[in-house]
């Protein structure tokens, strides 16, 4: 008998800085989502696609659940919270150091949610046997319907037990995307998460949170692609900070993007960066609509 073809949204949804991203390359793959050690790395929702001959999996990493204190970040809790009302199976993560009811409001929305939950506990290898059952039971009396999977994105272990439930969960439908898809995002999307990542890595306070970064140009041609990009800042200083003594700064950001740019599209890369001042871009309409930002 011929197998039915299945097909799913996977959302992995939590705090900041407990591991989502990593999580999502690890289940997709790729490298997909960027992952920095800093708080709120993820602005937007992002899709990885696997694909098999009779299964498609379409997982989405979501920004970290947060207390918005500006519009962008009202923004970023919206593709939080639209990730729960679309889920087939929700991956809930936590780690072993995190307050258990950091965020009771978002956790009590979490318990409402219709489909399967796999509460997956992260950074297990950072913590005691002893500690780690206790963590596990204080996570079943918070949310008893969860099947709770302790969890190493950054070891890999468990990671295939999580893919395979996964799998055992997924309901039968056609495909969404295309099979050969690896993402929702078209390229120039990437290319503006690996230059974010850069900023973030390489300057220091709040610097990368007043960034953005648009690709004005993107021509691909048989041995190249040349790309032109725009980063966005709040503030004249910010400008200064980011293109550095004599442009040191920004070229030295620009040689980091690069290289991971031409690395993800296998192709040589001509960059150029430029650096423009948007007044308070964090909190305009206009200006968070235009890089993509949804706002109700």
């Amino acid at each position: 008998m011929e197998n039915k073809h299945k097909s799913g949204f996977v959302n992995i949804v939590g705090n900041p800085n407990v591991g989502k991203s990593t999580l999502m390359n690890r289940l997709v793959g790729e490298r997909i989502s960027i992952i920095t050690s800093k708080a709120q790395t993820t602005r937007h929702r992002i899709m990885g696609i696997v694909n098999t001959a009779d299964m498609q999996i379409v997982y989405s990493d979501t920004p970290g659940v947060l207390h918005p204190n500006y519009k962008l970040q009202e923004s970023m809790l919206n593709f939080s919270q639209s990730a729960l009302g679309d889920a087939d199976v929700l991956l809930y993560v936590t780690d072993v150091v995190e307050k258990i009811d950091k965020n009771e409001e978002f956790l009590q929305k979490v318990e409402k949610v219709e489909c399967p939950v796999l509460l997956l506990i992260n950074k297990i290898d950072t913590t005691t046997q002893p500690e780690l059952e206790k963590l596990v039971a204080e996570w079943k009396e918070l949310l008893p319907k969860a099947e709770i999977i302790p969890i190493s994105a950054l070891s890999n272990f468990n990671i295939d037990y999580v893919k395979r439930r996964v799998e055992e969960l997924m309901p039968e439908s056609p495909p969404y995307f295309e099979k050969d898809a690896l993402t929702d995002k078209p390229a120039r999307f990437f290319v503006t998460e690996i230059i974010r990542e850069k900023i973030l890595l390489y300057y220091q306070k709040e610097i990368p949170y007043a960034v953005e970064v648009v690709v004005e140009l993107f021509k691909e041609e048989a041995e190249l692609i040349h790309i032109k990009a725009l980063i966005i800042v709040e503030r004249d200083s910010q400008k200064g900070i980011i293109i550095g003594h004599r442009g040191q700064a920004l070229k030295k950001v620009g040689a980091m993007a690069r290289k991971d740019i031409e690395r993800f599209f296998d192709k040589k890369v001509f960059l150029e960066m430029f650096v423009k001042v948007e007044k308070d871009w964090r909190n305009r309409d206009n200006m968070l609509k235009n890089f993509g930002y949804q706002l109700d």
